[in-house]
């Protein structure tokens, strides 16, 4: 798909012109203050999404630029700093007096149709400042107009907070919707759902490459837990990483997506292994000293955190990859598993027994005193985090009931992401692409 991405200089029609003269004026770079959406006392920003408005048919409401301005907004608040008015109760007009109603931005859209492209043309204004401060315009198949939006989006986020958005990435999670529980992909939004494995028996631990392009994970269709890699766009190119006797396990990709972390069991304990991506192995990392799994990397490729027994209850453990010292850094609780390192380089997140559930805590990759995330009954287990290290997904478990939730690394804004058919499990949430 080729995407246009000219800034926009004006395209309301011209009943408006007098309405939005003065919003038209470009923000000085000089100006540029992002807001710090982390701090503790953040309130949201106000912002509205107005009905698109067909630059052929200006003068009444379509319904695709109802959706188009819904897909938008639920974009936004999906980032989790953005407080929208309905559009709704103020009619969905684009022309409005916009601090009457307290707004602080607007998103103006406006599309043309010309067969079965769409020319794409939005704005982001400062209602403060009177001034746009961002616009774009995309042109390509109607049929992407929604890549289109979330990209505006993902504008939105960065220009706003100095962090690109993560509107276009996915999670790639196992479920049990066909009656096997097998690999899915689908949008942060739930809108996109598109089953990866047809193994007919138990696929898990879904693991992306650093470009996004690749999924690992293990299955056991061929009788053994065997670790698979398959091609994103084409997922009928699927090859073996590892089929040795035993487990293939929990592959986590190195950040320069050239080696992999995995346990193996082919000498019977299982163990943490270097595999190159043919699934050759390089370097045997631990050495029998209790179960060693769930390997994740640092983003800059030089630790591993990963859950050993060696102990006596799994606990959490940092390896330097290079002389392989390892040094523990949970000793709250007598059950801590499935580590998850944040991609900024802070925190490791990980499931850790409480009382009598299972909860989501953060600590720091030098140990020290954990912050208890998930406050909640139930069971929260298997984070992972956004590539902006700002939320985390997981699996929530409720009576019988397994689903994937996502809560803000400040604790807040917990919800269920998807209402797809069977339960989920074990998510995991993609890196950006370049789109």
């Amino acid at each position: 798909m080729q995407l246009s991405t000219k800034t926009v200089s004006y395209f309301l029609p011209s009943v408006l012109l007098a309405a939005l003269l003065l919003l038209l004026m470009p923000t000085p770079a000089s100006t540029r203050v992002y807001l710090d959406i982390t701090s503790p006392g953040f309130r949201k920003v106000v912002m509205t999404v107005p009905y698109f408005i067909d630059k052929n048919r200006p003068e009444i409401t379509i319904d695709s630029g109802k959706k188009m301005a819904a897909l938008l907004g639920r974009a936004l608040t999906f980032h989790g700093f953005v407080d929208l008015i309905d559009p709704d109760s103020y009619g969905g007009s684009q022309v409005k007096d916009w601090a009457s109603i307290g707004t602080e931005f607007t998103l103006l859209g406006q599309y043309e149709l010309r067969g079965e492209d769409i020319i794409l043309e939005i704005r982001l204004v400062d209602i403060q400042a009177g001034q746009m401060i961002l616009g774009r315009r995309y042109r390509g198949k109607f049929s992407n107009h929604e890549v289109m939006i979330k990209k505006f989006c993902d504008e939105v986020v960065l220009k706003l907070t100095g962090e690109k958005g993560v509107s276009l990435t996915k999670i790639a999670f196992s479920s049990n919707a066909s009656g096997y529980k097998e690999i899915y992909l689908a949008d942060v939004l739930g809108n996109e759902v598109q089953q990866v494995t047809k193994h007919k028996d138990l696929a898990v631990s879904p693991r992306f490459s650093p470009d996004g392009k690749q999924l690992a994970y293990t299955s056991y269709h061929r009788g053994n837990p065997n670790l698979y890699v398959t091609n994103i766009d084409k997922l009928t190119v699927t090859r073996a990483l590892s089929r040795r006797k035993g487990l293939n396990m929990s592959p986590a990709w190195s950040p320069d997506g050239t080696t992999m972390a995995v346990t193996l069991s082919k000498d019977g304990n299982p163990d943490l292994f270097l595999l190159d991506t043919k699934g050759k192995i390089l370097r045997k990392l631990t050495g029998g000293e209790g179960i060693n799994v769930s390997p994740t990397w640092s983003p800059d490729g030089k630790r591993l955190a990963f859950v050993s027994d060696r102990s006596g209850s799994p606990q959490i453990y940092v390896m330097d990859v290079r002389t392989k010292a390892v040094s523990r850094i949970t000793y709250l609780g007598t059950e801590n598993t499935t580590p998850s390192w944040s991609p900024d380089g802070e925190l490791i997140a990980y499931t850790g027994r409480v009382n009598s559930n299972y909860q989501i805590l953060l600590i720091k990759p030098e140990g020290g005193t954990p912050i208890q995330l998930t406050q909640y009954w139930g069971d929260h287990e298997s984070p992972s985090w956004s590539p902006d290290s700002r939320q985390i997904v997981f699996t929530n478990k409720r009576y019988d009931e397994q689903k994937i939730c996502a809560i803000f690394k400040s604790g807040t804004g917990l919800r269920t992401l998807f209402a797809f058919d069977g339960d989920q499990f074990t998510p995991q949430w993609s890196p950006r692409q370049d789109n």
